[in-house]
């Protein structure tokens, strides 16, 4: 990527960032057509289309992989410009990072504690997704670092174990009773109502398989898109749910409840990925994310 103009990648990443050729134009001081100019060129350049042109535009895999070098570039040129001091340069430095909630809620905030604590002027941007699915901003540059369950490294990423969220099924003693009380767990717990965190929480249906593997759940889902609304959802007895074990100890919504099978506990192991960098913030939160990680998380 020797080759490209650095003007031309940035007049990318601002139409990726507003949206439109016309947003672009207006942060960028240019017209909209010198816009597209530049963004053909960029094309050319390549040999691939980079943005297919809907509203608000999209990048294509090609466009995908010349934004992760523009946000790497820009990282760079901004730690380099603080170490020399340089006019300009003055301000936070920003990292934005792809967290699931479980872990937001539990052990990762502590690591961004003692980075920040480390380091002044440091600033978070974070991206709440789906351990399953942060992998996917990290591809897409929106991203520097990011907490997932894939072991495989993102392209220009590197990748390192961090240990495993276990989860424990768990329900009030009222619903157990009412809903799982007349039969084995295996042929009741598949038509009893469950509460899940978004439409891509899968927890539910992996406990459900190791403990009940020839039944199809029947019941009614409730979908909680909120750490502290799912656990309360759970408490009043909306349904049965996976709570994970750092918050099931711990937090006041858990206390009363009971777990449904202690033998079947659910172990997402979770990895840190982040671009392969030499930015000593980054590094200073990749240290303070295994050092939490460690203290919180099952080996």
């Amino acid at each position: 990527m020797a080759d490209l103009p650095l003007e031309l990648v940035r007049t990318l990443l601002a139409v990726v960032d507003e949206g439109t050729f016309d947003a672009a134009a207006a942060v960028l001081h240019v017209t909209p057509s010198a816009v597209s100019q530049r963004v053909k060129a960029l094309e050319q350049r390549t040999g691939r289309v980079l943005l297919l042109r809907t509203k608000p535009v999209r990048l294509t895999p090609s466009g995908e992989a010349v934004e992760r070098f523009g946000r790497q570039v820009a990282r760079l040129e901004r730690d380099a410009a603080a170490e020399l001091g340089m006019a300009g340069a003055a301000g936070p430095t920003i990292l934005p990072i792809a967290v699931n909630a479980d872990s937001l809620a539990t052990w990762f905030l502590p690591a961004l504690a003692e980075a920040a604590a480390g380091r002044e002027g440091l600033a978070f941007d974070l991206h709440r997704e789906d351990e399953d699915h942060t992998a996917a901003l990290l591809r897409e540059g929106r991203v520097m670092a990011a907490v997932t369950s894939s072991p495989r490294a993102v392209q220009g990423c590197s990748v390192r174990p961090l240990g495993r969220m276990r989860y424990r099924a768990m329900a009030t003693p009222a619903f157990a009773a009412r809903w799982l009380g007349g039969g084995p767990l295996p042929e009741a717990l598949p038509g009893a109502p469950a509460v899940v965190f978004d439409r891509k929480d899968g927890l539910q249906d992996t406990f459900l398989r190791s403990v009940a593997p020839d039944r199809e759940p029947t019941s009614a889902r409730h979908a909680m898109p909120s750490t502290e609304a799912y656990l309360e959802a759970v408490a009043y007895g909306l349904g049965w749910g996976m709570i994970p074990q750092l918050q099931a100890g711990t937090h006041p919504a858990a206390a009363g409840l009971v777990e449904l099978a202690p033998r079947h506990p659910v172990d997402v192991p979770l990895y840190w990925q982040q671009w392969r960098l030499d930015s000593p913030a980054l590094g200073d939160v990749a240290t303070a994310v295994e050092r939490a990680a460690a203290a919180a998380l099952e080996r």
